[in-house]
C-alpha cells in the first residue's frame, strides 16, 4: 500500500530535502506540499492524505492550529509535527491537538521513513527529547488504572505503551483490530485523556516502558 504525504514547512529548502529523502522509499508518494497552515488545511480537505508532516513555525496559521483544525475534520489523517522546535509548550500543544508524532529535523531519513510507516500503523512517534518534556507533563490518575480498566482493557494499554499497533495488538491478543479499536475508546475514556499518546505515557508513569532507540515507540 502506497502511503500517501502531505509536506507543510514554509521552507522551501527542507520541502526540497524532504521529497528528496521520502521519494527514495517506493512506500511513499508526496502529493502536495503546503508553506503555510491554511494551505496545509486546505489540502488536507482537498487530498486527504494519510500523513502530513507538520512544521510549527509557519505564517498566516501555525503548525498546531493547523492540526487542531485538520483533526477536528479529518480525525484519520495522521499528522507528525516535524520541528526544530523543542518548546515544552508547543510540545504539549502539539499532543493534546492530536499529534500523532513529534519529531526533530536532525532525524535520519531512515527513520523518518520507519515512523511515517508506523504512525500509519497505530503507532505514535516521538523524539527521546519530546518524551522527556511529556513525561513532566503526565499525572497519575488519582486511583489506581488496575481498578479503573478490565483485565483485557489493561493488556491493551500495556501492549500500547511498548509500542505496538492496533493490528500486532489484535494479533497478540487474538482478537480483531476492531475490538482492539473499541478497547483503545475505553481506556481514554476512563483515564480521560484525549489521545492514545496520553494514554500510553500514563502506562510509562506506572513502569511499562516502551523499547529505547533513536525514537520513542508508542
Amino acid at each position: 500500500m502506497t502511503i500517501h504525504v502531505l509536506l507543510a514547512d514554509d521552507h522551501g529548502m527542507v520541502r526540497e530535502g524532504l521529497r528528496l529523502f521520502l521519494g527514495r522509499d517506493p512506500e511513499l508518494e508526496i502529493i502536495a506540499e503546503a508553506t503555510d497552515g491554511t494551505e496545509a488545511v486546505d489540502a488536507a480537505r482537498q487530498l486527504h492524505p494519510d500523513v502530513i508532516l507538520m512544521d510549527i513555525l509557519m505564517p498566516i496559521m501555525d503548525g498546531i492550529s493547523a492540526t487542531a483544525t485538520i483533526l477536528q475534520e479529518m480525525p484519520a489523517i495522521k499528522i507528525i509535527v516535524l520541528t526544530n522546535v523543542l518548546e515544552h509548550s508547543s510540545i504539549v500543544r502539539s499532543v493534546k491537538a492530536g499529534a500523532s508524532g513529534y519529531l526533530l529535523k536532525d532525524i535520519q531519513a531512515d527513520e523518518l521513513c520507519r515512523a511515517i510507516k508506523e504512525v500509519v500503523s497505530g503507532q505514535v512517534q516521538l523524539s527521546p527529547q519530546v518524551s522527556a518534556h511529556l513525561m513532566r507533563e503526565v499525572q497519575l490518575p488519582e486511583t489506581s488504572i488496575s481498578k479503573n480498566l478490565t483485565e483485557r482493557e489493561s493488556d491493551v494499554l500495556r501492549l500500547l505503551a511498548q509500542g505496538h499497533s492496533n493490528k500486532d495488538i489484535a494479533r497478540h491478543l487474538h482478537v480483531v483490530e476492531d475490538t482492539v479499536k473499541s478497547h483503545v475508546r475505553h481506556i481514554l475514556s476512563k483515564l480521560g485523556v484525549q489521545s492514545r499518546t496520553q494514554a500510553a505515557l500514563y502506562a510509562m508513569r506506572l513502569g511499562w516502558e516502551t523499547s529505547d532507540s533513536g525514537s520513542q515507540h508508542i
